[in-house]
């Protein structure tokens, strides 16, 4: 069977692997032989072929990032080295890509890469962001404080996220239900009702003509339908992926009615955020906006960081850039970031503006939620309604012409 280990050499390392043995006494015996002092031992769990995780499918969610994050810093400002907490890291972590992922960057680690350079060969988990805030720690030598930093700024955002996703849960549900509700009557209940109405032989009023109309096109047509519309949102998805859709698609964002000042919000906390923690962690003020605007996700605010990068290398302020875009950056902003520079303490002034806007956006989001849930009920009852009133109409007449 196979066997996780951790054990200690006769120096005091720490070494993490799988051993291969009858029983965990003989796993033992044959650490020992190596010089090892086993500090944990414990049977690799083989999971079923249906229970494994397929890696092209399996995916590291934010969570695991925030964790790691936060458990190497950990450990780090403890004095356990380097490439021993990061196997110690990825002794706890359950997802077997993570965990494959920690294991690679600790064995390019202990031959010699740096711990950013080791990083970096994983776009697709490591941001720019969390790249260069790690190498800022290895050149300024505070790599554990510049982790904190990192952990905290990953922390808050994921929070922020998690609260904006959890408040859209209850209307995304209603409107999963109401889907359901409508394909549920189209494909299965007025089938009947609609036999049984033309069996009677009665005129049928337009109102119910029309719904069976459209409820006939839909059986009829729901494969064309559903073609179109998947074709539809690739397209849009391909087109946007574009620089002019990139354009496009910000300027939709940030125009949306209702929608539109909460998505401002947000990528006003993001810059503001990503900023001061880039600055905290030792960046110099250039590079800090560089990153900035490579993780934003807005065009719009990606060309203003980049127009401040470009005025900071002349001898500009960062203010006097923002100020150019009232449309995008509040006064407000404006003037906290212009005391920040004046006083030296701009990641403090950065910091600010970043909490003040993660509570609007709470607030936001909580007004937006209560306003949406009985628009969506309202809607959804009308529409059942309808669908109702469509049916029972007809029957109604011919109930009452009987009676005559």
């Amino acid at each position: 069977m196979k066997l996780k280990y951790q054990a200690r050499t006769k120096d005091g390392l720490v070494q993490i692997g799988v051993i291969e043995a009858p029983s965990k006494n003989r796993a033992v015996a044959l650490l020992q032989e190596k010089g090892l002092y086993v500090t944990y031992l414990e049977e690799e769990s083989q999971k079923p072929f249906y229970a494994r995780e397929i890696s092209i499918f399996s995916r590291i969610k934010k969570r695991e990032i925030v964790l790691f994050t936060r458990q190497l810093s950990l450990m780090l400002k403890s004095g356990v080295g380097l490439v021993e907490s990061l196997r110690a890291v990825a002794l706890q972590t359950e997802n077997d890509k993570f965990r494959r992922i920690i294991l690679d960057v600790a064995e390019d680690v202990e031959g010699g890469t740096y711990f950013s350079e080791a990083l970096a060969k994983f776009p697709r988990v490591f941001s720019n962001l969390f790249v260069n805030m790690v190498k800022s720690g290895e050149a300024s030598g505070k790599l554990s404080e510049s982790l904190t930093y990192l952990a905290e700024h990953l922390e808050r955002e994921y929070a922020l996220m998690g609260k904006i996703k959890s408040s859209l849960t209850y209307p995304t549900f209603v409107i999963f239900l109401l889907l359901c509700i409508v394909l549920l009557m189209i494909f299965f209940i007025f089938p009947t009702f609609i036999e049984s109405l033309q069996s009677l032989n009665v005129e049928l009023p337009w109102f119910t003509k029309a719904v069976i109309s459209v409820a006939s096109f839909l059986r009829k047509w729901w494969w064309l339908i559903l073609i179109l519309l998947l074709s539809s949102v690739g397209i849009l998805i391909y087109y946007f992926k574009t620089k002019e859709g990139k354009d496009v698609l910000a300027k939709i964002l940030l125009r949306m009615p209702i929608f539109g000042n909460l998505i401002k919000k947000i990528y006003l906390s993001r810059l503001t955020e990503n900023l001061a923690s880039l600055i905290k962690a030792g960046l110099p003020i250039t590079q800090a906006l560089e990153i900035a605007g490579g993780v934003i996700g807005n065009k719009k605010y990606e060309d203003i960081i980049f127009d401040a990068k470009e005025a900071v290398r002349k001898g500009e302020s960062i203010s006097s850039v923002f100020e150019r875009y009232p449309q995008s950056i509040p006064n407000m902003v404006v003037q906290l970031v212009r005391v920040g520079e004046k006083t030296g303490r701009l990641d403090e002034a950065l910091t600010k503006v970043a909490n003040f806007y993660q509570g609007e956006i709470d607030r936001t989001v909580s007004s937006l939620t209560r306003l949406i849930e009985p628009i969506l009920l309202l809607f959804a009852g009308g529409l059942v309604v309808i669908l109702m009133l469509s049916v029972f109409i007809p029957i109604y007449s011919t109930i009452g012409n009987f009676a005559i």
